[in-house]
């Protein structure tokens, strides 16, 4: 199960790369909650769809996850990692973390942290 874990993960990071926003939208439990640099929130659907759309320009390109970090029970998992990105070529490093909840035989997010990490 872990590695399931993992793999949705990378699935809803090359959907956002991809800019699919209905593989996002069916990997997602909405309201989720999400926390970063601007806050903690919990978005419906139609806000997170609203943030989705504000950010259609840029372009965004995973070049790496690290430091991968899972747990699973029967009907929830957890994953931390590192991930580098490239946004319009300027990269950024973060450490997330995600917890995926089994909803009605299906797995979706229902919560995601990103923290910036400091340049060394």
């Amino acid at each position: 199960m872990k590695n399931e874990i993992s793999d949705l993960e990378k699935k809803y990071w090359n959907a956002m790369s991809n800019k699919d926003y209905e593989t996002i939208r069916s990997l997602t439990k909405f309201p989720c909650i999400v926390a970063g640099r601007r806050g903690v929130a919990s978005i419906d659907e139609p806000g997170f769809r609203k943030m989705f759309e504000q950010g259609g320009n840029r372009n965004m390109k995973v070049k790496s996850v690290s430091d991968e970090q899972v747990q699973t029970g029967e009907d929830h998992g957890m994953i931390g990692y590192l991930i580098e990105l490239d946004y319009d070529g300027q990269v950024m490093k973060c450490a997330c973390t995600s917890t995926w909840i089994k909803e009605n035989g299906s797995w979706v997010c229902a919560m995601h942290t990103e923290s910036d990490l400091e340049n060394k």
